[in-house]
């Protein structure tokens, strides 16, 4: 937890945060101006103080006390292959996500050893703790490992807080040595709780999770009116349904289909026209840019749009009248796009539809549900047989059809954990799936025909040297890798080999990890991942901000009819914000979502499995490593880790190379992939780890 950092989001800077270590040291890379108070003498290579050379950097702690300098300015860090490495005696008082002045002492190789010369500013003074209550003071222990240290907090400044708790603390005074002093400034309450959790999590990354009053006023002075205008497709008559799971709290897509006359399909995606309501520069656009993208939790959502947008006038609930950008498609028989259009409409969904109801309907024929929706069954059937030739096409240019479930975790009505089960997907989730990639393929393709400002979806090509990992792992487990150029078709066949077998989850996983991460770009460079050339986000405007740059692009550029022209002001409305920055910050605040969603996963999967030490598991062996190996539990989707000093059976050596454990004595050999039965040893919440020991072994 860092320092006010909703006022930073709002200014549009990054966030700093453990999920994104090099947060501030990007925002900052102005330091050429003095901004650090020192009258540095330009180089091009660091910074002269006195007969010292010194860096600006960002500094980034290990738990065992050493740590690295992230260097600010690109000319300085291109001089060095890595971050510079300081060792525990080397910080000169300075804390993780400190903004430092780093000077080089030793240098051999790639290696770089440097020392804290001065600390420029504290990156964190609010952090996420436990609450020891003391007679006169107390004590905050960290939440993060990272930080050595604990707040000492006086009495009078402990908020109430009891014994235990889980509190948010202030620190007002930093000492070069020992504990610092701090106040309470929030008490979240008891960590045995699973709410408490979420809400560690929340204030861990500094996810902005209120809305200020101007704001608000804004969206209550929103217009509610909702009906036919000039320039806005009237689809009210199309059939639309919307498809989600049972526990959707916001509806932002929906979906319609019509046969053509001669042979084929005509699909409607018509997602929720946020842009109709969060007009570009205001307080609510800035406050939606800042946050970047929803944050989903088990019962709980941080979103990126007040609810009175989320799930009111931009939920496509039944039988009510919305506002829509629709992308109407006609396909061929075969699933091939022949002609594309898009525009501003209005809709009124038919039916609020779940993922288990379309199974349940088309796959398991229930007579009931026939019944009860009768009116827009064959829409659904031709939606599966659409839905079906797509995905045969996408799959045969060379699409990774990635299936990698997770753990699903369920809570009650007063939120505490009812279960963790594995995450379950079927053909009513790939019918939507199939719909969203074909509509958010036509947007992009179009958009970049037109060269229209915006961001594009994209994924490059997997690093060579991580390909070649993959494929010794791979190897190792028996599998046998297909040769030739590693593209998205070799992707898939190694898939394939490995369906159905216990080690199905593990090579999807490591397949995973050897790819490069999406990213938003406004450069179109394809999409490796799903072999397509064109890829963007056009279907969840309500919780991700580039969807809602797209679709004020194609607002901006008036559909896609022939001839069209854009309209004016279509640049401003688009170009609030500079398009590559906000791709880079975008990019980043989805990956702090993505590491805060995790981060309560890992909580309550710590706090559940807490109440069931003792109990035996079926697992698969998913990594190797020195202190032993890492297993996943297979029911549901859990890791944890057995360490050698538990294998008492026997001596076992790691083999690196073939990344196994093998006994000494009795040649018992441990192998990623491989199935074994675990039993559940202890559980460490605050570190929020599994320990297992082999189920027969005593």
């Amino acid at each position: 937890m860092t320092r006010r950092k909703f006022k930073t989001a709002r200014r549009g800077g990054p966030p700093r945060n453990k999920a994104d270590s090099r947060r501030s040291v990007r925002r900052n890379s102005a330091v050429k101006g003095g901004i650090f108070g020192l009258l540095p003498e330009e180089t091009g290579k660091g910074r002269r103080r006195g007969k010292e050379e010194v860096y600006p950097a960002e500094l980034s702690m290990h738990p065992r006390g050493f740590g690295f300098a992230m260097l600010s300015e690109p000319e300085a860090a291109a001089r060095f292959s890595r971050d510079i490495f300081l060792p525990p005696d080397a910080m000169g008082g300075a804390v993780h996500g400190d903004r430092i002045l780093v000077q080089v002492v030793k240098s051999q190789g790639d290696r770089t050893e440097g020392r804290v010369v001065e600390v420029l500013e504290r990156g964190i003074t609010r952090l996420v703790g436990t609450y020891v209550a003391g007679v006169a003071t107390g004590l905050v222990t960290p939440e993060d490992d990272r930080l050595p240290f604990r707040v000492v907090v006086r009495r009078e400044q402990s908020n109430g807080a009891r014994n235990g708790e889980a509190v948010v603390v202030e620190v007002t005074r930093f000492k070069e040595q020992g504990n610092h002093e701090g106040r309470i400034v929030e008490v979240l309450g008891n960590p045995a709780e699973a709410r408490v959790q979420i809400e560690i999590a929340i204030r861990s990354f500094d996810l902005p999770h209120r809305f200020d009053a101007e704001l608000m006023a804004q969206v209550a002075a929103l217009d509610d009116r909702i009906g036919p205008e000039p320039g806005r497709l009237d689809l009210r008559e199309i059939a639309h349904v919307t498809i989600d799971s049972e526990t959707a709290r916001d509806f932002d897509d929906a979906v319609a289909i019509e046969p053509l006359p001669k042979e084929g399909f005509r699909l409607y995606v018509s997602i929720a026209d946020v842009s109709h309501y969060v007009q570009p520069g205001t307080p609510l656009d800035r406050e939606a840019y800042a946050r970047g993208t929803s944050v989903y939790f088990p019962g709980r959502v941080v979103p990126m749009l007040p609810e009175r947008l989320s799930n009111e006038l931009c939920s496509l609930v039944p039988h009510e009248d919305r506002y829509t950008m629709s992308a109407i498609i006609d396909f061929d028989q075969q699933g091939r796009r022949r002609k594309v259009s898009f525009g501003k409409s209005l809709i009124c969904s038919r039916h609020r539809l779940t993922y288990t109801k379309v199974k349940a309907i088309l796959e398991d024929r229930d007579p009931e549900l026939c019944r009860q929706y009768a009116d827009v069954l064959p829409d659904l059937e031709r939606l599966g047989a659409l839905a079906a030739r797509l995905n045969r096409a996408r799959m045969a240019r060379g699409s990774i059809g990635f299936e990698i479930p997770e753990a699903d975790i369920e809570l009650d009505e007063e939120g505490h954990i009812r279960r963790i089960r594995r995450s379950e997907r079927n053909m009513a989730h790939k019918l939507i799936e199939e719909c969203m990639l074909a509509a958010n393929e036509a947007v992009a393709e179009f958009l970049e025909r037109q060269e229209a400002e915006t961001l594009y979806r994209i994924h490059e090509d997997p690093d060579p040297l991580k390909v070649a990992e993959f494929a010794e792992f791979a190897r190792c487990m028996g599998l046998k890798v297909p040769s030739g150029d590693p593209g998205p078709k070799w992707f898939g066949q190694v898939l394939k080999m490995a369906a159905g077998t216990p080690r199905e989850y593990i090579v999807s996983s490591l397949l995973l990890r050897s790819m490069q991460q999406a990213r938003y770009a406004p450069e179109n460079a394809g999409h490796f991942g799903l072999a397509a050339s064109h890829y963007t986000h056009f279907t969840s405007p309500i919780r991700r901000y580039p969807d809602l740059m797209v679709h004020r692009a194609l607002a901006g550029l008036g559909g896609g009819k022939k001839g069209t022209k854009r309209k004016k002001g279509a640049e401003a409305a688009v170009a609030t914000v500079d398009v590559a920055a906000a791709g880079t910050w975008l990019s980043r605040r989805e990956r702090v979502a993505i590491d805060a969603e995790r981060n309560a996963t890992e909580r309550l999967v710590a706090l559940y499995m807490a109440d069931r030490v003792g109990e035996e598991f079926e697992a698969v062996v998913s990594g190797i490593g020195s202190f032993g190996m890492f297993v996943e539990l297979i029911e549901i989707m859990i890791s944890g880790a057995v360490a050698l000093t538990e294998m008492k059976d026997d001596y076992y050596e790691v083999d690196e190379k073939s990344h196994r454990l093998v006994g000494r004595r009795h040649n018992k050999v441990y192998q990623m992939g491989n199935p074994v039965r675990v039993r559940l040893a202890s559980v460490d919440q605050r570190r929020r780890r599994l320990n297992f020991v082999i189920a027969n072994e005593p």
